[in-house]
């Protein structure tokens, strides 16, 4: 990207700014609330094609930063979630990886109980969660009822469980996959062209 080619401020901050999220850029027709006789000077739509820009950045800044305040919709604005939650600012991971910590960080906050576990957990299946204590042996699973196969960024989760779980309990994961039952419907042919973990995660 070479200087100029796009409006001072428009680009959010990013790694990536092809793919950011974030309100779009417009500028206003000014000239259409001045009187008949401007139009077609150029003098005039040039002072108030500046003036426009300025109206469109000061709209887009305002909308911009009002994003920023809700965690679904924050991109630059992941940074001060994460400074004030006492995480790691990691700007090759994405927006969504980033979001799934700073959610999983919230809902961890307070005394650790198996339904924390289970909220933290939740957010980053995108499914049901269950947690079983295991008493005797000092323990606690984490079942993945409502996806199937192993969650995307299970280094993330198990970075917030490590932080929010009491230091003498230790915990495993247990994943859900396809029933051998459940594939009968599918023909040899239909089988054939999904892969071994696709068939694996099949609903």
């Amino acid at each position: 990207m070479t200087y100029g080619e796009n409006l001072y401020g428009t680009l959010s901050y990013s790694s990536s700014p092809a793919t950011q999220d974030g309100p779009e850029f417009s500028k206003p027709d000014l000239m259409k609330y001045l009187p008949e006789y401007y139009q077609g000077v150029l003098e005039m739509e040039q002072i108030q094609d500046s003036h426009a820009a300025e109206c469109g950045q000061l709209a887009y800044s305002i909308e911009d930063s009002a994003l920023q305040t809700n965690v679904e919709s924050a991109t630059w604005g992941l940074a001060r979630w994460e400074k004030v939650l006492a995480l790691t600012t990691d700007n090759t991971k994405s927006y969504a990886a980033r979001r799934e910590m700073i959610k999983a960080k919230l809902r961890g906050s307070g005394t650790t109980t198996p339904e924390m576990i289970r909220r933290t957990a939740s957010a980053f299946s995108g499914g049901d969660v269950q947690v079983v204590e295991v008493p005797g042996a000092y323990s606690f699973e984490v079942r993945f009822v409502g996806t199937l196969g192993i969650p995307e960024n299970m280094a993330g989760l198990i970075q917030i469980i490590e932080e929010i779980k009491p230091a003498h309990l230790d915990y495993k994961f247990v994943y859900s996959y396809t029933w051998w039952n459940s594939l009968k419907s599918l023909t040899w042919n239909a089988a054939h062209a999904r892969t071994w973990n696709e068939l694996r995660v099949y609903e």
